[in-house]
């Protein structure tokens, strides 16, 4: 059969999603959908709605209004537009075969809407790239389902790949070392701190294979048992990144940011960390987020900005924040090159 009568394969990028503006109702709007998530705090629906509906969305949306201010600039928010250029750049690199679209979980531009598109373009086959570098029933596994919901409804379902996890791919740990590598050259870093979005301890128990997972030595090493841990997968990103950063196991720092709410999450938690690190003569961090592929909220003003406050209060002299991948040459290849394989 001749290229040219074949079908496009279509490709769904997805990211988490953002607030439609910075101002209070819309991001009051995004925290009711996100939290309201299953997934996203996996308690009985009734709970869920007064915790969320009662009491976090109405006292937390205008603080955090307030943050997402200082995160907006003239182009809007930076997980959205790198969302597009991602898009466009991956569209450009993978050619008139592929359609490239882009949905976020919550919000705009929706899930919905770049299924409708890839549908009415009647692609041949779907490959659903998350944009989570480690898999979280809170990040892919909702991604997913929302997939899932959406097409059970189409009368005409094509093949559609999901892609779980790409916490190991080697370009992905080229890409974001490449970035961190500028810094370790510009000048010299006493330790490197890799901080993850952190997770409660039971949404990690909750998929744990075998009860394999111990929330202990269990994540020492990377293997078909602990495959879709979320935590295994970020002391392994940990692990080659500092591989090809050349750092020895006591020069970093893996820990968690970013916990809500009074139960155990995963730890050791960022934000207490790094004020012991100046008392062990550690003034001068390079501190990664590798589990964002795009700066946002999390990284350049939780990371970025109130870290280094909190280092510099502790004793620290430099705290500086390795930027996300965002629209890196290397970044828009490893991405190709995942949809080729796929």
């Amino acid at each position: 059969m001749a290229t040219s009568s074949l079908g496009k394969i279509g490709v769904l990028l997805i990211n988490l999603g953002t607030p439609d503006t910075p101002e209070t109702p819309d991001v009051r709007k995004y925290l009711r959908e996100f939290l309201m998530d299953k997934r996203v705090i996996d308690i009985p629906a009734v709970q869920r709605y007064i915790l969320i509906n009662g009491i976090i969305a109405p006292f937390r949306a205008p603080k955090s209004a307030k943050v997402y201010k200082q995160l907006w600039d003239d182009r809007g928010s930076p997980l959205l537009y790198y969302g597009h250029d991602l898009r466009d750049l991956l569209q450009k690199e993978l050619g008139d075969r592929y359609l490239v679209t882009l949905g976020m979980r919550y919000q705009s531009p929706s899930i919905k809407s770049a299924l409708d598109e890839l549908r009415n373009q009647q692609v041949e086959r779907i490959i659903v790239l998350p944009l989570y570098p480690q898999y979280a029933s809170a990040s892919t596994g909702t991604s997913h389902d929302m997939v899932m919901e959406i097409v059970k409804d189409w009368w005409i379902v094509p093949s559609i790949n999901f892609i779980s996890t790409f916490c190991d791919d080697p370009l992905f740990i080229k890409a974001f070392a490449e970035i961190g590598r500028k810094h370790l050259e510009a000048r010299k870093y006493d330790h490197v701190v890799f901080s993850y979005h952190g997770l409660p301890e039971r949404h990690i128990l909750k998929g744990s294979t075998r009860n394999y997972c111990k929330l202990g030595t269990c994540c020492n090493t990377y293997h078909k048992l602990n495959r879709y841990c979320y935590r295994a997968q970020c002391f392994e990103t940990s692990r080659l990144l500092a591989k090809e950063l050349g750092l020895a196991e006591d020069q970093y720092t893996v820990a968690f940011q970013s916990r809500l709410g009074k139960d155990p999450w995963l730890k050791p938690y960022t934000d207490e960390i790094l004020k012991d690190l100046p008392g062990r003569g550690i003034k001068n961090v390079l501190a990664y987020s590798p589990a964002f592929v795009a700066d946002c909220l999390e990284t350049t003003i939780e990371v970025g900005q109130e870290f280094k406050e909190l280092f510099e209060q502790a004793g620290g002299e430099h705290w500086q924040l390795v930027e996300s991948l965002n629209t890196h040459p290397m970044w828009v290849e490893a991405v190709k090159q995942m949809v080729l394989r796929n």
